[in-house]
């Protein structure tokens, strides 16, 4: 895997602004659960869809779909965050599980080696 320095910085921002934007427009007490959710969730989606390149073009390829298909759902799930009153627990397993599901299924298409 090779990571490209500026698209990844990049990403990182893209990331923060939009994680910034929820923050503004959220008027629960969950700002700082949901501005650091969003960012993590949303950079690392970025960071695999714009950063990064692998040994092989189609794996490139299909990681950076995943990440595009994973920073859709992510930046849905986060926007619908943003509009209700949510409690804690139910926010970090629905993104933790959304980002583990991520995880696991980028580590299959780069592991299959094709």
């Amino acid at each position: 895997m090779k990571i490209n320095l500026i698209q990844s910085i990049i990403a990182v921002a893209l990331g923060a602004l939009i994680a910034y934007g929820l923050f503004s427009f959220h008027k629960g007490e969950n700002k700082q659960l949901l501005a650091i959710g969003s960012f993590i969730f949303l950079a690392i989606t970025l960071l695999f869809a714009t950063g990064a390149q692998f040994e092989s073009a189609r794996t490139t390829t299909n990681i950076r779909a995943l990440s595009g298909l994973f920073f859709t759902i992510a930046l849905i799930s986060n926007a619908i965050f943003t509009f209700i009153d949510f409690i804690v627990p139910l926010y970090v397993v629905i993104n933790g599980l959304l980002l583990l599901v991520f995880i696991s299924i980028l580590y299959a298409i780069n592991s299959a080696k094709q």
